[in-house]
């Protein structure tokens, strides 16, 4: 069917909804969700579904959102799931979101109304440059927006609304998982693969209209305690050995021009540390490895180690203890082995009227612990930019775009089958 009916989107009113329910996740909770205001939004989204006819739509108890359209095809079609997840980041404020649309965008940098001093430049923004005559829509300033990934949460509702609105176009059983946490990496800790019953899944959570993303970092915490010596200041010569002092030195060896976030781009891995916790004769040190390979990881890995032990040949008396914990790994070596799910999404970024890039994520998405549980997973783009920061803008074109990818990509499916 190359005539499809006529789209009607709802996207944009939905998206403004959902970004002014604040769903911040919190690290330091042990709870999942890690905040239960997050639920606030599922009970949103389950009645949004229901509301469109999937009748099944339901919120359990951690906060994961479950529901299923039923296929209308005479064909076995595989089963895909479309994944996005509701919480916001805790590096900035998700409370008291004020969204702006700026219509008819006609270039140059973006001043946010409540903050002056926040501008979206167009010489740090370059993907301003494709959206002249859209709509933009921004913070005030004082906060996050939220695309990441309530544009992909509501490019998913309005997908599933179209199609139970039009059942000429022909698909199979689409299932929706929508997930708490992610922006702390426990976003399908508690996920019911069972539950889902899908062959295979797409992530809406990813930036540039028309890309797609098939790989990911691979990625391990380190965390190092340092035992120093304590010692009285005033009697402490020869004795004492600082754990702070040590914590500090350690730092200082590592790479200064490479090998970290603020040094490196494209397929080039990092070690990153993220938190210091020091005492007299007591440090731990939490660092966070990246690398698009497992070799890689691993270099890393004993780069730090030995940043630890040459920083310790000072302080004979002192000890460290090291400890490396996988956090998740590249969803291209999974999804290698099962070309057919990103050759069909690249088919319905093409119908959509986009242009297909595949694309590597200096990140990682709940799609790449999910193709590492059974269900393989790429991630398409949601339309979002300048995540977990103020200057964070989506237009809505692009989400519009998502939402007709969708729409194709359960076609492209189903024609296949």
């Amino acid at each position: 069917m190359t005539n499809l009916p006529a789209f009607d989107h709802t996207v944009t009113e939905r998206f403004l909804r959902y970004v002014v329910i604040d769903t911040q996740s919190d690290a330091s909770s042990p709870t999942t969700p890690s905040t239960e205001k997050q639920k606030n939004l599922g009970r949103v989204l389950t009645q949004e579904l229901r509301d469109i006819g999937l009748s099944d739509a339901d919120m359990d108890a951690h906060g994961y959102v479950y529901a299923t359209l039923p296929g209308n095809s005479t064909k076995t079609v595989p089963v895909i799931c479309l994944c996005s997840h509701m919480d916001t980041s805790p590096d900035c404020s998700g409370a008291n979101v004020k969204p702006q649309i700026l219509r008819h965008y006609q270039g140059g940098d973006i001043t946010l109304a409540a903050d002056p001093t926040q501008i979206i430049r167009v010489s740090e923004h370059p993907a301003l440059a494709s959206q002249t005559g859209n709509d933009i829509i921004t913070t005030d300033g004082t906060t996050l927006l939220g695309a990441d990934d309530k544009a992909g949460l509501a490019e998913i509702v309005d997908a599933l609304r179209y199609l139970v609105k039009n059942p000429q176009v022909k698909h199979g059983t689409i299932k929706v998982l929508f997930t708490p946490d992610e922006e702390i990496g426990r976003g399908v800790d508690k996920a019911d693969l069972k539950r889902l019953s899908a062959d295979f899944a797409y992530t809406m959570d990813g930036e540039t209209a028309g890309y797609i993303e098939d790989e990911t970092f691979s990625a391990d915490g380190a965390v190092v305690t340092i035992q120093g010596v304590s010692a009285h200041p005033g009697f402490a010569k020869g004795r004492m050995e600082n754990a702070i002092k040590i914590a500090a030195q350690i730092v200082d060896r590592l790479p200064k021009d490479t090998c970290s976030p603020e040094t490196t781009e494209g397929k080039q891995g990092f070690i990153h540390p993220t938190n210091v916790e020091a005492e007299l004769d007591r440090a731990t040190l939490k660092f966070i490895l990246r690398d698009f390979t497992e070799a890689g990881l691993k270099d890393k890995a004993a780069l730090l180690e030995k940043a630890v032990r040459d920083t310790l040949a000072a302080f004979p008396r002192s000890t460290y203890d090291m400890k490396v914990v996988q956090q998740y790994r590249n969803m291209k070596e999974v999804l290698d082995r099962h070309p057919g799910i990103v050759d069909n999404a690249i088919e319905a970024v093409r119908r959509a009227g986009l242009i297909a890039v595949r694309n590597s994520i200096r990140g990682g998405t709940d799609g790449s612990r999910l193709s590492f549980m059974g269900l393989p997973c790429p991630n398409i783009f949601a339309g979002g930019h300048a995540f977990h920061s103020r200057l964070e803008w989506v237009s809505v074109q692009d989400m519009e775009a998502a939402v007709r990818t969708i729409v194709h990509l359960a076609m492209v499916w189903e024609e296949r089958a």
